[in-house]
Formats: structure tokens, sequence, C-alpha cells
């Protein structure tokens, strides 16, 4: 059989740390919050350039397929209904080398800020290139 031993605790009225201390982890806490806020603002506005340039590959390769579809250049109409609503207008789109042979389009999607004023990644930007039809 294990014999099992009692530790006493605090006695009453006292505690187990000496009274100076109290209140420490809540101030090293307020220090430690704003840290955190800022990784996970960091982290939603490295969410957001990443579908911006999801986007932007998307709205460059719908306008590319529908330019070579036609006699024209890059169609900037088909790259927006491609993309998502604010993405699309935040797009604007260009043409690239378009030859007899072949349509490129260039999209380009301002990514939006989180922080005002803290604008870390500007422009996502994607090209696509289409043989044409």
């Amino acid at each position: 059989m294990s014999k099992r031993t009692h530790t006493p605790g605090p006695a009453a009225g006292t505690s187990a740390t000496p009274r100076r201390d109290r209140g420490q982890v809540a101030i090293e806490y307020l220090g430690f919050i704003p840290l955190l806020l800022l990784v996970g603002l960091l982290a939603i506005q490295a969410g957001l350039a990443a579908y911006a340039a999801n986007q932007a590959g998307t709205g460059a390769r719908a306008a590319a397929r529908s330019g070579s579809m036609s006699s024209g250049g890059c169609d900037g109409q088909a790259g927006r209904a491609a993309m998502s609503d604010w993405t699309a207008e935040r797009a604007r789109f260009t043409d690239g080398s378009s030859s007899l042979d072949a349509v490129t389009c260039t999209a380009r999607v301002k990514v939006p800020d989180i922080l005002p004023g803290v604008n870390l990644w500007g422009t996502a930007e994607r090209s696509s290139t289409m043989p044409r039809t």
C-alpha cells in the first residue's frame, strides 16, 4: 500500500505569493495584448493580400481567355466578372503584348489596408497569356 503524505497549504489569511507581487500578471498581460493584436492584424492583412493575388490571377486568366476568342486584346469586363465584387472594384487591367498568336493580360488589384496608413503590400499583380483560337 502506498502512503500518502499531506502537505499543508498556506495558513489562513495568508497567500502563497508575497503581497507585493499581486497584480504583476495583469500588468504583464496588458503589455502583451497590443503585441498579440498587432500579430493578429498582420495575419489578416497577409490573408487579404494572398486573396487579392489569387483574384488578380483569376481575372487575368479570364480576361486573356475572352480576349483570345475575339479579335481584340485584353477583355477587362470578362476579367472583372470572374472576380469577387470587392476585388473587381479595385482591379485594373492592362493589355500586354497581344499578337496574332496570343493575348497577354495583366491584372492589378489594390490590397486593402487593415491598419490605416500602413500599406505593406500595395498592389497584387498577375499576368496571363492565352493562345488565340
